[in-house]
């Protein structure tokens, strides 16, 4: 699409994105206040007679696979509150409760191969952004924070303090759910939230919803959701929050085999203290902050000219991090949080930090403020990131972010870097359609003291019309970066270029048919120009056909055509062997994607693509097989393998994972992790026992090895046990 014409439809629909004057869900559900005399006996059986009493939420929908068809098993809920807790009562029917699906016991693992029931809180009935939260017949919980934009995103890393009491019988299955108050943020003065509820039937692939069950909606659409009202006189009490650790580690580790193992053991703590300023902003400051028990990265191997973008584990900078988002669908990326305390990907140690998260009337706010201490030879440094984001219209906002790097001594300025955004919103577009555009800026100051560099070579900026929908899906984007673009606190992998992207999907629903659920095309394409316009990367990716079972496995075919401009000379493995000089490529292929239907209790993804590589070509295979041979037992192999022949010569590189744990139940888990890549020839395992004491309370023990090789052997580098306890204190 041009740029002038897709500016054209910017100009002709903002006015009726901006209008806000939509119609409302007509589901509602008032909670039921309980007497002094009513107490909930939490055990998963609706049998206080206070829940005879209660409005129930019922006559749930398919979105699959007939959508707006009634469910056909039934689900009811109902919602009480007290002065400190807000309760939900599910009765989840089903017809053959001997057939329901459950194999997840652990916080957080995901629930596409289980029966599931979720549920989100409005809790600011502003259609925007919600929490999460989900659960399953064996008591699992799972949640997140949820915030609607190009698409939606939910950090499921946000852990609150709740809890749910599941039981099963003839009739399906009911749980309890207990939620306080004090874990979430809301207006006291709003006596009305935004909820909905979801239920996944998984051996019929169903799919069902109270409200927002077409195709375009779902459970991630707070603006698609019902209400629930009566919510007077609740509060979150002091709304003081204290969560010391105490933590001891011995390590062993050489740089070579020719050393001796140095020993070191160590006892720290320190802790967090929150505070509630008002019901809607949260404050919080950080004293020797520790991420021991913070899951390690899954190791990569980049054939790559450019550097792989690793997601942030350390729960400091994961709670709040959706205040922070900024354009995420062009990724721009002006703050990463892994830029703070982690260099390489080795730790720094945080000396302390400041956190002030929430919302002020209609303005979401987000300030983060770390003090990093010395690591050897890198110094102290000062990061400040701060992020408002207006909420404007019914669905839009309008935001800024600024970070700033200050590092101690004067070899580096101080480096800030701002940015501005806009996401303009509409579910109601022609009628019931869902449209977006989204328009960024993000500019800094210069990187060292002799960079000359314009704002224009130091900048980014760009747009992008989405058009999220069912079974039409289509987005086209432009964006621009600077030669000279590097945020103190971002991430960019590649700069100095213009690029177009337009991507169209169609994805028909199969009604009546016994084999076949889902049909699937696709066409996207990438063209990716240098700053003098000249092509650097052009890539067309053709969805020939995708199918998508009734019994939930799915195929997808597709064909690939690429054009590159490498002007340097590109070291692949970065070892001096194989070479690819300058030039243009030209490189066609495919792709062939598989994947079983996840509720098996063996199964798997793979996907094979064989495709022109510079003076080559290249055979790629990834793959992911798992086995659920007992209730909480999970294991899970992973595979890539790359076999390359180019005019340089040949080689093949393999990344194998393995990745099981069992979870005796939703409180108690051991976790095993082992990594292998004959690119580093590392060798490493991973080993976790998480036992949570009580919902905010956790016992952690973690154990580290790795090995390298030299020659002909695995040589031990490195070990590290370490044993954390985490108390959470709420006032």
């Amino acid at each position: 699409m041009p740029i002038k014409k897709s500016f054209t439809l910017f100009f002709l629909y903002s006015s009726l994105i901006l209008s806000g004057l939509y119609a409302q869900q007509d589901g509602e559900i008032n909670a039921y206040r309980l007497g002094p005399e009513e107490m909930v006996t939490l055990d998963g059986r609706l049998d206080e007679g206070f829940w005879s009493k209660v409005e129930a939420a019922t006559a749930f929908r398919q979105q699959e696979p007939l959508e707006g068809q009634l469910a056909t098993e039934q689900t009811s809920v109902q919602i009480a509150i007290d002065d400190k807790n807000l309760y939900l009562g599910v009765r989840l029917y089903d017809s053959e409760p001997d057939k329901i699906k459950a194999f997840q016991k652990r916080r957080d693992a995901p629930l596409d191969t289980d029966d599931m029931f979720a549920f989100i809180l409005d809790t600011y009935n502003d259609q925007r952004s919600a929490f999460y939260f989900e659960i399953n017949p064996h008591g699992l919980m799972g949640d997140g924070i949820l915030r609607t934009g190009q698409g939606s995103q939910v950090n499921k890393d946000w852990n609150g303090i709740w809890r749910a009491w599941v039981t099963r019988d003839d009739e399906g299955w009911s749980a309890e759910i207990r939620i306080p108050f004090m874990t979430l943020n809301f207006d006291p003065n709003n006596e009305t939230w935004g909820i909905n509820f979801l239920r996944t039937i998984r051996r019929k692939n169903e799919i069902t919803l109270w409200e927002g069950f077409r195709r375009n909606q779902g459970i991630e659409r707070p603006q698609d959701a019902g209400k629930l009202r009566g919510l007077s006189n609740i509060n979150q009490g002091i709304g003081l929050e204290a969560i010391p650790y105490v933590i001891a580690s011995q390590s062993r580790g050489r740089s070579n085999p020719e050393e001796s193992m140095a020993e070191s053991a160590t006892f720290n703590a320190g802790g967090e203290l929150n505070y509630n300023i008002t019901p809607n902003l949260k404050a919080g400051i950080t004293v020797n902050t520790d991420f021991a028990e913070a899951e390690v990265d899954d190791r990569q191997v980049n054939l790559t000219r450019f550097p792989i973008l690793l997601p942030e584990r350390r729960d400091f900078f994961l709670q709040g991090a959706n205040v922070f988002v900024f354009a995420p669908s062009s990724n721009p990326n002006p703050y990463f949080s892994r830029r703070v305390g982690l260099q390489d990907g080795r730790p720094i140690p945080i000396k302390h930090g400041g956190r002030l998260i929430g919302r002020i009337k209609n303005t979401d706010v987000g300030f983060v403020q770390v003090r990093t201490g010395e690591s050897g030879e890198l110094p102290g440094e000062n990061f400040t990131v701060g992020r408002v984001l207006q909420n404007i219209s019914a669905e839009s906002t309008v935001g800024a972010i600024y970070t700033r790097r200050d590092t101690d001594g004067d070899s580096l300025p101080v480096r800030e870097t701002f940015g501005a955004d806009i996401s303009l919103s509409t579910s109601k577009f022609l009628g019931n359609r869902n449209f977006q555009f989204e328009a960024f800026f993000v500019g800094h100051t210069p990187s060292f003291f002799a960079d000359s560099s314009s704002l224009k070579d130091r900048s980014t900026r760009g747009f992008r019309f989405n058009f999220p929908n069912q079974p039409w899906d289509a987005h086209v984007s432009y964006r621009e970066f600077g030669i000279n673009y590097d945020p103190a606190v971002g991430f960019v992998p590649r700069v100095g270029f213009r690029r177009l992207q337009p991507t169209v999907t169609y994805n028909p629903l199969i009604e009546r048919s016994a084999i076949f659920r889902e049909l699937s095309w696709q066409y996207d394409f990438e063209y990716l120009m240098m700053l003098d316009w000249q092509p650097a990367t052009v890539n067309h990716k053709v969805r020939v056909l995708g199918l998508r079972f009734e019994t939930g496995d799915f195929i997808n075919f597709s064909f690939l055509h690429n054009y590159e401009f490498l002007d340097f000379t590109f070291d692949i493995l970065r070892d001096g062997f194989f070479l690819i000089p300058e030039g243009t490529y030209q490189n066609r292929g495919y792709s062939i994607e598989a994947s079983s239907a996840p509720f098996r209790k063996i199964g798997g993804v793979a996907t094979l693509t064989n495709i022109g590589f510079w003076t080559g070509k290249q055979t790629l295979l990834e793959a992911d097989l798992f086995m659920r041979p007992l209730v909480g037992l999970n294991m899970t192999a992973s595979y890539i393998h790359s076999s390359v022949d180019l005019e340089q010569g040949h080689f093949q590189t393999h990344l194998i994972r393995l990745n099981s744990s069992y979870d005796f139940s939703p409180w108690v888990s051991v976790n095993f992790n082992i990594q292998y890549d004959n690119v580093s020839e590392r060798l490493g395992t991973n080993s976790r026992f998480i036992w949570v004491i009580d919902p905010g309370n956790t016992l952690f023990i973690v154990h580290n090895h790795n090995w390298q090789r030299f020659t002909d052997r695995f040589n031990v580098m490195e070990t590290q046990s370490t044993v954390k306890l985490a108390y959470t204190l709420r006032f």
